[in-house]
C-alpha cells in the first residue's frame, strides 16, 4: 500500500481547469477518481486542492513507536452492508466469499480484516460508580430476572439494556402510527414478554417511512407531529422519562447518539449500527488507505495534481468567461501568497465548518437558501487520544479487544492491539464526544505536554519524533485517573510511554461528524446541497450532508449521486445496480 502519494505544495497563479475539487477527503478523492476513470475529463482538467499536508480528511491512521500495527485517530471501520466502501476495499463481485477470487477495483491492495468488538462477558460498563460486565442485562434475562441499576427507570423499562431500550422506543413509536402499521408493520416484530426486537426495513423502506411517520401518543406534547420534526432527546424523554434518557445517553456510550437531532433520521441509524449486531471490518494497512488508494488511482492520469497546503479563501463569478466560469482565490500556506484558479465547475467536498470558513459574503453563501440549508446539520465535537503501554494490562481482565463504556468524561476506551515482538500495546484512551469535549478542552489546551519515555524496545529519539502530537500532561493525568476508576482494583494500570492526541473540533474540520437537525426535510436538503443554486455549477458533497453521517460510505454515496445527476456519469461497473444510494 503506497501512502507516499506525491503532493504539490506550490502554486500556479492563473491555473485554468474544468473542475476544481476543494477537499482531499474521501468524497473529493472519490469524485476525482470517478471523473477520470469514466474518461469524462483528463487529468489536467480535474485538480484537487486541500489545505492539509496529508490526505484523507477525517481519516488518519498512525503507527506509534514500538508497534507494528496501525491505530486510528479518525474514522476506523466500515459495515459490510456499505457496498461502495466494501467493494473498493475488497473487490467485486461481493457475492464471492473468497476474497482472492474477487476482481480489484483499485490497484493498491488493501487487506480487509475484522474489527473485533470483543467479548461482552469480559468488557466493562461503569455507571454511577457501579461496575457491570456488558452482558449483565442479558445474563439476568436468561435467569428470568431484571437487572436493576442506580437509574430510576419506569417500571416497564427496568431490565432492558441500552440497545434493547433503544429498540423498544423505536418499535413502539413505529407501531403506534396506523400508517406505518398498515404499510410496513410486517417488517418489524416483537414477541410479547421478550426483550428482543427485529427490524427488517431496507434503506429504501426507511426513506419511504421517515417523511411520513407520525408520533401518535395522545396526551403527549408531541402528539400528531411528524417524527421528523421532533428532537431525539425530546422523543426519548417522552417515551421513557428523563432518567431513562440519562441511562441511554450514558450506557449507550455516545452522547452524540442521544443529542436532540432529527428523530426520524436517528431511528434507522440506531437499529442499523448499534442494535442489530452488525459486522464491522477495517483495513490492515490503516483505514486511511482507502483515501490513498483513490488518490493514487487519480494520480496515474497525466496532468493530475493534488495541491496541498493551499487554503481556499473565496470564489466568485469570473468576468473573463474565456478563462473559466468561476475564479477561486487560494492562500498558499508555505509562502503566504494568494493565487487564482479558474474553473467551470466547483466541487466543495467539505464539511459544514470548512464551508463556514470561506467568505460568507460572496454570491453563493449570501443566498438565504444556501445559508439555511448549510446549517441543517449539527456539528458534533469529537476527539481521540491513543495511548501506548509497554504491556497489554487489560488482558489480565480477560479482555482482548472491543471497548468498555462509562459515564465518566472519558466515555469509552478501545483495546486496539499488541505487537507480538515486544508486547507494546495500544489503547484508545478516550472517545470523547459532545458535552465531554468542554471537560477535556480545559485540560488539552494546557501548554505542558506529556513527556514521552523510551522503553526497552524503543529508543529516546524514536519516541521524541511524536513530541508535537502529545496530549497535555494535565489531560493524561486525568485520563489515567479515570481509566483506573473504570477498571477497578483488580488490575494495576501502568503509565503510558507515549500518546497521540487529535481534536477534530479544530479548524478546518470543526467536528468529528454531523447529525441532521430536527425540522429539516432531509429528503429535500440532500439533493439540494449537491447543487444548491440552479444554473450554477457549484456542488457540495461529503459525509455532513448524507444519510450515513459519520461514515465514509455516506461521503461516497453523496458524491456518486452528485456525479450521476450533474456530471453525467453512468452507474459504476463494479457496483451492484440494485444498491441504494439514498436521497
Amino acid at each position: 500500500m503506497n501512502k507516499n502519494t506525491p503532493l504539490n505544495s506550490g502554486f500556479k497563479d492563473g491555473l485554468q481547469v474544468e473542475v476544481a475539487i476543494v477537499g482531499a477527503g474521501t468524497s473529493g478523492l472519490y469524485s476525482a477518481y470517478r471523473l477520470l476513470d469514466e474518461k469524462k475529463y483528463n487529468g489536467s482538467q480535474v485538480q484537487i486542492f486541500d489545505m492539509n499536508t496529508k490526505l484523507g480528511g477525517r481519516l488518519e491512521s498512525v503507527i506509534m513507536p514500538g508497534m507494528n500495527f496501525w491505530g486510528e485517530l479518525g474514522g476506523m471501520r466500515y459495515l459490510t452492508s456499505q457496498e461502495i466502501v466494501t467493494t473498493l476495499i475488497e473487490g467485486y463481485p461481493l457475492t464471492e466469499p473468497d476474497l482472492n477470487k474477487r476482481t480489484p477495483v483499485l490497484k493498491d491492495k488493501m487487506t480487509p480484516v475484522p474489527f473485533p468488538m470483543g467479548n461482552t462477558s469480559k468488557l466493562l460498563m461503569y455507571l454511577r460508580k457501579e461496575h457491570f460486565k456488558q452482558d449483565a442485562w442479558e445474563v439476568a434475562q436468561k435467569q428470568n430476572k431484571k437487572l436493576t441499576t442506580r437509574y430510576f427507570l419506569n417500571q416497564d423499562d427496568i431490565g432492558y439494556s441500552a440497545d434493547q431500550l433503544f429498540n423498544k422506543i423505536i418499535y413502539d413509536v413505529l407501531m403506534a402510527d396506523p400508517w406505518f402499521k398498515t404499510n410496513y408493520g410486517s417488517k418489524v416484530s416483537h414477541e410479547a414478554g421478550s426483550y428482543d426486537y427485529t427490524f427488517m426495513l431496507t434503506s429504501r423502506d426507511w426513506d419511504e417511512v421517515k417523511p411520513m411517520l407520525t408520533y401518535n401518543f395522545p396526551g403527549s406534547p408531541y402528539h400528531a407531529r411528524k417524527v421528523n420534526d421532533i428532537g431525539f432527546w425530546n422523543l426519548i424523554k417522552d417515551q421513557v422519562s428523563q432518567e431513562g434518557y440519562l441511562f441511554l445517553a450514558n450506557a449507550g456510550g455516545y452522547y452524540s447518539n442521544t443529542i436532540n437531532w432529527n428523530s426520524a433520521e436517528a431511528f434507522p441509524y440506531m437499529v442499523g449500527d448499534f442494535s442489530q449486531n452488525p459486522t464491522y471490518k477495517t483495513i490492515e494497512e490503516g483505514y486511511d488507505s482507502i483515501a490513498y488508494a483513490l488518490a493514487n488511482q487519480y494520480m496515474e492520469y497525466s496532468g493530475a495534481c493534488i495541491w496541498s497546503e493551499n487554503q481556499l479563501l473565496d470564489f466568485g463569478k469570473n468576468d473573463e468567461q474565456s478563462k473559466g466560469r468561476y475564479q477561486l482565490t487560494f492562500l498558499n500556506l508555505k509562502s503566504n501568497e494568494k493565487w487564482q484558479v479558474y474553473a467551470n465547475s466547483i466541487i466543495l467536498a467539505m464539511p459544514r465548518k470548512s464551508l463556514e470558513l470561506l467568505n460568507q459574503q460572496n454570491f453563493f453563501f449570501s443566498d438565504d437558501s444556501v445559508n439555511n440549508n448549510m446549517r441543517s446539520v449539527i456539528k458534533e465535537p469529537s476527539f481521540k487520544i491513543l495511548m501506548g503501554f509497554e504491556r497489554p494490562w487489560w488482558k489480565e481482565l480477560g479482555i482482548d479487544s472491543g471497548h468498555s463504556i462509562t459515564d465518566l468524561p472519558m466515555r469509552q476506551c478501545y483495546y486496539f492491539g499488541t505487537d507480538p515482538n515486544n508486547q507494546h500495546s495500544m489503547l484508545l484512551g478516550s472517545y470523547g464526544d459532545m458535552e465531554t469535549e468542554t471537560f477535556w478542552k480545559a485540560l488539552s489546551d494546557d501548554e505542558l505536554l506529556f513527556e514521552v519515555k523510551p522503553t526497552q524496545s524503543v529508543g529516546a529519539e524514536e519516541v521524541k519524533s511524536l513530541n508535537d502530537v502529545q496530549a497535555s500532561q494535565f489531560m493524561v493525568n486525568e485520563l489515567m485517573n479515570q481509566l483506573r476508576e473504570l477498571h477497578g482494583d483488580s488490575v494495576e494500570i501502568p503509565d503510558p510511554y507515549i500518546t497521540y492526541f487529535k481534536d477534530w473540533t479544530d479548524d478546518p474540520f470543526g467536528a468529528g461528524y454531523h447529525a441532521w437537525k430536527a425540522g429539516f426535510k432531509v429528503n429535500r436538503v440532500m439533493p439540494y446541497m449537491r447543487k444548491p443554486i440552479s444554473g450554477e455549477n457549484i456542488h457540495v458533497c461529503g459525509e455532513a450532508y448524507s444519510d450515513q453521517q459519520g461514515w465514509v460510505e455516506g461521503a461516497f454515496c453523496v458524491a456518486e449521486n452528485m456525479l450521476q445527476e450533474h456530471f453525467g456519469l453512468g452507474w459504476p461497473y463494479w457496483l451492484d445496480k440494485d444498491y441504494y444510494l439514498g436521497w
